[in-house]
């Protein structure tokens, strides 16, 4: 079970940027995210600007973004379990019907006159509902369309195509609003949905084929849950993400009051100041890689939180127009830097049978701290004034960064494909999936004097079998022999140890590797497994 996997992998061959684009699964589906976030952001631009008519509260303005983060913060665990259970297409499919139909009943309220703060409110939270399903899961079928040595650049290419839309979007929304009305914006949301759901329907995806290990819900759930907690590397990447977006979303959920009260903007300049965001994001996605190389990880961050900070800290003075427009472009070279980056690492953290859940929990943490940072500022907003808001932000930005800088993200090189090196359990008759639980023995050999080294190369192992599903964990030492040790550890059921031995990955059968090396029998390690009666 515990055997090193002797065959190294090939080192992946380097691809461009847009070697993903061809594709053309990939290519088309890429196009459709883009034209449905089009849609979006059209909608959205929309949805803030009327906000902004039907009450002059600054706490109300910013419960817009809450209640469009609010639902992926909640159910993007949840979201995560279904889009590694679940046929993606099919999910993606239901969803786009359902954010389809919220446009649509926005559309049916602003053309009749009868659209409230309460309408906007619950409507952008089914919104965000539909959102915080799809989210996981548009994204956990990326490595389903590329090669394993063009992922990390499809995963860039997805920000970008956001940031595409959003460069042309809130322009088009804001005119759109401005000349013809919310209705008409609204509308042309509706349309765009229905290019993804074609895009989506000519998409041949292969059905999963039955190995009769497939996870049901509820223990999906535990397993990533446990995956989560054990998963240092995980936790280093939410860290650092919640730091960024809690102080990065006042300038988002202030900046409807900064365009119309501070900047005396009309909706279509608001629509100019998100364009130009996502002009500056377009302009980020391709300084990056050569950013990244100079800088890693860590000072991509870094030098993100401080064009954010500073950008926050000059929309504070009330700029003229057209300064603020460029200011817009700077912030969106540092949010998608940071935003590229942080989503990057935890893809690359992260093995493809719990793809989904790992990066729905990196977007509660995300949308999370988003909804908590833009419920607070609107709050404080709301006492001290926008400018001064924004000024606290901005500080508490550039603080939080420097703090946090110190925790080193994750280079996520380690290679997650499955090692497949243990071999199968032996059995006198065949075992229920259902029966459990299981537990496994793996006994070993250890000279005292190598005792402390083995338990130190053992805590690695620990985190391994936690992650891949193990629920308690331990080692003994026999008393009648010293040399021989137990490691022992306990999973819910026979299928569960089963799907074990596909999820131990290259990089772990390594740090197993370093335990046997201090193994002193004859032959490997014994291993027994023992079903509860």
């Amino acid at each position: 079970m515990a055997g090193p996997d002797t065959h190294a992998s090939p080192a992946p061959a380097r691809s461009s940027s847009f070697a993903p684009l061809r594709q053309p699964v990939f290519a088309l589906l890429w196009v459709a995210a883009v034209m449905g976030n089009l849609g979006t952001f059209m909608r959205d631009v929309a949805s803030s600007w009327m906000v902004t008519e039907l009450s002059a509260s600054p706490a109300a303005v910013a419960l817009i973004q809450t209640a469009a983060t609010l639902p992926i913060f909640l159910l993007a665990i949840p979201a995560g379990v279904l889009s590694d259970i679940l046929d993606r297409r099919r999910l993606l499919i239901a969803l786009q019907v359902l954010l389809g139909g919220v446009s649509g009943a926005l559309l049916l309220l602003s053309a009749t006159q009868t659209l409230t703060v309460e309408w906007l409110v619950l409507l952008t939270f089914v919104g965000g509902v539909g959102a915080a399903l799809m989210g996981p899961t548009w994204q956990s079928v990326v490595p389903e369309l590329v090669s394993r040595d063009e992922l990390k650049s499809a995963v860039a290419l997805k920000p970008l195509g956001i940031n595409i839309a959003r460069a042309v979007g809130p322009a088009i929304g804001g005119l759109l609003l401005a000349s013809f009305g919310a209705a008409t914006a609204y509308g042309a949301d509706v349309l765009s949905y229905i290019f993804v759901i074609a895009a989506l329907l000519w998409w041949k995806r292969p059905e999963a084929k039955e190995d009769g290990l497939k996870e049901q819900f509820g223990g999906a759930l535990r397993v990533g849950l446990r995956y989560a907690r054990a998963s240092r590397e995980l936790h280093v990447v939410l860290l650092r993400s919640a730091a960024f977006f809690l102080f990065a979303s006042s300038v988002w959920a202030l900046l409807p009051l900064v365009a119309r009260q501070m900047l005396g903007g009309t909706a279509g300049y608001y629509g100019v100041l998100l364009g130009a965001v996502g002009a500056g994001a377009i302009v980020g996605a391709l300084l990056l890689p050569r950013l990244r190389g100079r800088l890693g990880a860590d000072g991509l961050v870094l030098l993100a939180s401080g064009l954010t900070a500073g950008v926050m800290a000059a929309l504070a003075v009330a700029p003229p127009r057209w300064v603020a427009v460029l200011l817009m472009g700077v912030l969106g070279v540092g949010w998608i830097v940071a935003l590229t980056t942080l989503n990057g690492v935890a893809q690359a953290v992260l093995p493809n049978w719990v793809r989904g859940r790992g990066l729905a929990i990196y977007l509660m943490v995300f949308n999370g701290a988003m909804a908590a940072g833009s419920l607070s500022w609107g709050l404080v907003a709301q006492e001290v004034g926008v400018p001064l808001t924004l000024l606290l932000g901005a500080g508490g930005l550039a603080v939080i960064a420097l703090a946090f800088h110190r925790i080193k993200l994750p280079t996520g090189e380690a290679d997650l494909q499955p090692s497949n090196h243990w071999p199968e359990p032996l059995l006198s008759a065949p075992v229920a999936h259902d029966r459990g639980p299981v537990m496994i023995q793996v006994e070993y050999r250890i000279r005292r004097d190598d005792l402390p080294a083995f338990l130190q190369a053992m805590k690695h192992v620990e985190r391994e079998r936690r992650r891949d599903g193990a629920y308690a964990w331990g080692v003994a030492e026999h008393a009648s022999e010293p040399e021989r040790v137990i490691e022992w550890f306990l999973v819910e059921s026979w299928a569960e140890h089963l799907r074990q031995h596909h999820r131990v990955s290259r990089a772990d059968a390594e740090m197993q590797a370093e335990a046997l090396r201090l193994h002193i029998g004859p032959d490997r390690p014994r291993v027994e497994h023992l079903l509860a009666l």
